[in-house]
């Protein structure tokens, strides 16, 4: 198994279990582009640029799903291709 080192908020809330709804930790965006980040940034590799910190909130967000325009029709989508609301899909093993 490789190692990667992470650099996330420190304020960042931890990572749930597998299957457990999102906290907004940022792990699995920290770890790899989705593919609707795929198609926005044309980037295969590493961290999504979409990924975005809320101070007031103390979690991480996804930047398209926060601002996919007006069209109701793009937000459904956005939040599908990421699949939000699923649950966390991220099975990395995170040390602090």
């Amino acid at each position: 198994m490789r190692e990667i080192i992470l650099e996330l908020h420190h304020e960042a809330p931890a990572k749930p279990a597998e299957g457990q709804p999102c906290n907004g930790c940022g792990v699995c965006c920290a770890l790899e582009t989705c593919p609707l980040g795929r198609l926005r940034f044309l980037q295969r590799r590493g961290p999504c640029p979409a990924l975005t910190w809320s101070a007031d909130a103390q979690r991480y967000h996804c930047g398209l799903l926060l601002a996919p325009g007006s069209d109701s029709l793009l937000g459904w989508l956005c939040a599908r291709w990421i699949s939000a609301g699923s649950g966390c899909d991220c099975n990395a093993e995170v040390q602090s």
